[in-house]
């Protein structure tokens, strides 16, 4: 094995660094608010609005302009590429927006899931080939820090070895092509909770999974110190008959993790997975209580179970927008608990906390 590759330089290590650690601050966590146009299109229509770029830009200008005390919980931002160049009403562009609250700008660039030919029903997820000059123009626009989503199932014969090790390595090359770039690669190899298994097999399927990773990481000299994972929570199947706890989910999470996930990973940004935001504030808040080792801050990167209650309040009309604030103010705060393990249980009651948000084969 050829052992003769060089790590960045010492400028670009501290950049991604520094960048890194900033999104997993005690008490931060992500507002991942990336989805794609059909996808933001179907948010709007559960409130009656048409799926138009003026109705997108309005509602994501609803996050972007709450109170700058949301700084005080969100890091760091997912946009989409059209969010990136649209403005508020009054011609401040949004990436301002939110620098003005301290936080960080962050960019979706795979685009999209495909079929993965010869397999049962897997999938790989495409965007490699121009990513190096997609990057290069985001990080001159102000994003730093991109995201990458991965999708696995887990059924009797899946995941396969073939995506296992697609995913995998095409993760690895879009994580190099971010840092060439100086941006900070968010890996997402989520597992979804599609499925009647139980919890140790997502736990098995999760290890194993994250293993084939950061052995990819590893191949393609990827800095670790300047990447951040977003996992699946380790739990039982929508259709799983069993229901388990929130300490079990935390335990077989942070034990899953313990076990491949190196310690240089600054942290670790969940995903919610179709949890109500209830379920993904307390299973995160147990995860942080757990007493295992964790040598990575573990926190939060929703954007269902942040933006659910707020959708609610908002119900698309103007005069609610201040109540549309609240609920996305309110809930990132219980986030901020949860991730440092001082959440409890039941003491936020969100306009759609209970609420599931499961959806098949999800998408953005």
């Amino acid at each position: 094995m050829p052992t003769r590759w060089n790590y960045p330089e010492p400028a670009l290590q501290d950049e991604l660094r520094k960048i890194a650690n900033a999104i997993v601050a005690p008490g931060k966590g992500i507002l991942a608010a990336d989805e794609s146009v059909s996808t933001c299109g179907k948010r709007l229509a559960d409130v009656g609005l048409e799926n138009t770029e003026e109705n997108r830009r309005k509602y994501r200008q609803l996050l972007f302009t709450t109170d700058k005390q949301l700084g005080d919980y969100i890091s760091g931002v997912i946009l989409f590429h059209e969010t990136v160049y649209q403005k508020a009403d009054d011609g401040t562009p949004f990436i301002e927006l939110l620098k003005q609250r301290g936080i960080i700008p962050g960019i979706k660039v795979d685009t999209g899931v495909i079929p993965l030919m010869g397999s049962l029903d897997e999938c790989t997820t495409q965007g490699l080939d121009d990513l190096g000059k997609r990057c290069a123009q985001y990080k001159k626009d102000g994003c730093h820090f991109g995201k990458w989503r991965c999708v696995l199932k887990i059924t009797e014969f899946t995941p396969s070895y073939q995506a296992i090790i697609e995913n995998a390595n095409v993760l690895a090359r879009y994580a190099s092509i971010c840092q060439s770039n100086r941006i900070v690669p968010i890996v997402e190899p989520e597992i979804l909770c599609d499925g009647d298994h139980d919890i140790e097999r997502c736990q098995k399927v999760t290890e194993t999974v994250l293993a084939f990773v950061y052995k990819a990481l590893a191949d393609h000299n990827i800095f670790l110190e300047g990447t951040l994972l977003k996992p699946n929570m380790v739990t039982g199947g929508s259709s799983c008959s069993m229901k388990f706890s929130k300490e079990e989910i935390g335990k077989y999470t942070v034990v899953a993790l313990s076990r491949t996930v190196p310690p240089a990973v600054p942290g670790i940004t969940f995903l919610s997975g179709g949890q109500s935001e209830e379920e993904a504030t307390c299973n995160l808040d147990a995860m942080n209580r757990y007493p295992g080792k964790k040598p990575w801050a573990l926190t939060f990167s929703f954007g269902r179970a942040l933006q659910a209650s707020v959708l609610k309040a908002w119900g698309g009309k103007e005069e609610n927008i201040a109540a549309g604030q609240q609920e996305l103010l309110i809930r990132a705060k219980a986030n901020s608990e949860a991730s440092m393990g001082k959440y409890e249980a039941g003491s936020v009651q969100g306009k759609a906390g209970e609420q599931g948000l499961f959806i098949k084969d999800h998408a953005y």
